[in-house]
């Protein structure tokens, strides 16, 4: 007798994991969650939960308590003698943490890594990781998606012409690459210098610009400053066009001025990330189907590599 699912959603993915709940076929089941006046917050779920696969969707944005309540409601739901506990975490924030890049820092990707299995989940699906090797982190099953499912199709609607996938740097041309592969057309990586976080100094490119329409992909877009400053150095240079591609719409500091200031045609995310404010350079592809369809196969355990594009 296969086991009951339940499906939850964390306070920063609600949207998101209503789509995905419906495109599943169920409702979302009822969760709780309790603020007392110092910011402490509490986790119970308000149906039973004995015995089922639960899923509990939440991305991992700042601040850290998105993170914490899907600890929370990992535990409950171990201690509600749930079957297993599979944690749906389409961003995984501290990703970018993901080894030791100076002396005396932290490897944040593996201790959240280490405290998702503590609480109790037993499986992972997220999307786009930061880094691949994340994944090894885990010693629980991970099912890395690839928002290249939802992206190449939007690409080839576009129908462009003199076509060419852009990194907007030297850590993204792996990326790139998959997608000109795909797509069969040229690609262009930029390379930049920072003085420290989020501030790029300066940034030039490798490869054919002119009269090329530049599609620049990426995993995530924080402040928008490296896209920005590529978008523009590439319209200098005689490109056609340039958009831009990420998975997680961080956006964050002045990314939506940033955005609206620069030269870049379109920015295209998924929904992993809820936007804090719209604008109309902004397109968001869902990626609720992908998701709920992945679930189904998770619970018939059936593969899942269909999904990996890349």
């Amino acid at each position: 007798m296969a086991s009951q699912v339940k499906i939850f959603a964390g306070s920063a993915t609600q949207n998101l994991a209503a789509d995905i709940s419906a495109a599943y076929g169920q409702q979302l089941g009822k969760l709780n969650l309790l603020r007392f006046s110092d910011g402490e917050f509490q986790c119970s779920f308000e149906e039973t939960v004995r015995g089922a696969t639960v899923f509990l969707i939440q991305s991992t944005v700042p601040p850290t308590d998105n993170l914490f309540e899907v600890l929370l409601m990992a535990d409950a739901a171990k201690r509600a003698s749930v079957k297993e506990v599979i944690a749906v975490i389409p961003y995984f924030g501290f990703a970018r943490q993901d080894r030791k890049d100076q002396p005396r820092v932290a490897i944040g990707a593996k201790l959240v890594a280490d405290l998702l299995a503590a609480s109790g989940v037993t499986r992972v699906v997220t999307m786009d990781l930061h880094a691949d090797q994340i994944q090894g982190f885990f010693n629980v099953p991970v099912d890395h998606l690839y928002a290249s499912t939802v992206f190449l199709p939007y690409i080839e609607s576009l129908h462009l012409e003199n076509l060419t996938i852009g990194a907007p740097d030297m850590g993204g041309s792996k990326r790139a690459n998959a997608y000109a592969k795909h797509l069969k057309c040229e690609i262009v990586i930029c390379y930049k210098q920072r003085s420290r976080a989020n501030i790029v100094d300066s940034i030039t490119a490798i490869g054919d610009i002119e009269g090329r329409n530049i599609v620049l992909v990426d995993d995530i877009i924080d402040t928008g400053g490296t896209l920005c400053k590529a978008a523009d150095m590439m319209m200098d240079r005689g490109a056609a066009s340039v958009r831009a591609m990420c998975t997680h719409a961080i956006l964050s500091g002045k990314a939506y001025e940033n955005l609206e200031k620069s030269k870049i045609t379109e920015l295209i995310v998924t929904d992993t990330v809820p936007l804090k404010q719209q604008s109309s350079k902004i397109k968001v592809l869902s990626v609720a189907t992908l998701f709920a369809d992945v679930l189904h196969r998770v619970v018939s355990y059936e593969s899942i590599s269909s999904h990996f594009i890349m």
